[in-house]
């Protein structure tokens, strides 16, 4: 069994993680650049408004937003005023802690992210799903679901 810190029985691991960020890294920005100039939605937008739509009464804790959207405290904070001004998104005390807010999604944020998901959707089959095959696309959505669930661990009961 390989140390902790040393080489990796699997060789092609460095390989396919580099590839993995070459994708992210090329394909977010031409993502962004198809609902900003279609929907005037950044990508970043969209991610939150997709959250959040998703979440129990279409309603993330700040801090658990920060998580699913991976980005700091502070730019979550930022970013939810940014589209609490455009109407998308809005505050929301946590009755059980004032130490926690919610951010909610509000009808014209659903209703934007309605109008925007046959783009982001066409762009995600265009630049990703149609440069593989569907088995590809099946090992490849399965091979980096056991990446998650090992890097998240056992669900809590």
């Amino acid at each position: 069994m390989p140390e902790p810190d040393g080489p990796t029985t699997h060789p092609a691991a460095a390989d396919a993680w580099g590839a993995l960020l070459r994708v992210h890294a090329m394909l977010v920005p031409l993502l962004d650049r198809e609902l900003q100039a279609r929907h005037h939605l950044p990508l970043v937008w969209y991610d939150v408004l997709l959250e959040l739509n998703s979440g129990p009464d279409r309603r993330l804790r700040m801090s658990e937003l920060g998580e699913r959207v991976t980005l700091s405290r502070t730019r979550v904070s930022r970013l939810i005023d940014e589209m609490t001004q455009a109407g998308l998104v809005r505050r929301e005390a946590n009755p059980d802690d004032r130490r926690s807010a919610y951010a909610v999604l509000t009808v014209k944020g659903r209703t934007a992210l309605r109008q925007a998901a046959p783009t982001y959707l066409a762009g995600i089959e265009r630049q990703f799903g149609q440069a593989m095959t569907p088995a590809e696309l099946t090992a490849v959505r399965d091979g980096l679901g056991k990446v998650v669930r090992r890097v998240a661990g056992p669900a809590p009961h």
